[in-house]
């Protein structure tokens, strides 16, 4: 059986980092995921996936990441009950992370929407990967020339 997850959005707010009473890391966040085709008014759809990410995960996307990033997350779907405080059972669906990438620079020359790559695994080890540090290191080409 397989229960893997890939999803590529952008934060619609800053984590949210708190403690287990064992004293877990557990970080909670939204990823805006834009849908592949248009609606029958021409506008794109977003879904909005709650993602969970523990320990030192946790505590790099809470120290790292921030409102509008572009991330991509590798996880497993998870699917959980509980008792809601007016006493009705509720249902969640929500992305354990087991992997974060960050793929875009913080606050960077271009508002952080291009470039940046830098991985974040569950053993929270960063891992740079071998690329030039920006796109101008490999083209003389402005990103508003680009075709997509």
């Amino acid at each position: 059986m397989l229960n893997r997850i890939i999803l590529i959005g952008r934060l619609t707010r800053d984590p949210e980092l708190r403690y287990t009473p064992s004293g877990a890391a557990v970080a909670s966040f939204t990823l805006a995921v834009d849908r592949r085709f248009a609606n029958a008014q021409g506008e794109r759809e977003a879904d909005f996936i709650r993602i969970i990410a523990w320990r030192k995960l946790a505590e790099i996307c809470s120290n790292q990441l921030n409102k509008g990033r572009l991330v991509a997350v590798d996880g497993r779907l998870q699917v959980r009950s509980y008792d809601g405080q007016d006493g009705q059972r509720r249902t969640i669906s929500e992305v354990v992370a087991e992997d974060v990438r960050f793929l875009d620079w913080p606050g960077g020359k271009d508002g952080g929407q291009a470039g940046g790559r830098q991985s974040q695994s569950t053993e929270g080890s960063a891992k740079p990967q071998e690329d030039a540090d920006s796109l101008d290191d490999i083209m003389d080409v402005s990103l508003d020339d680009m075709p997509f």
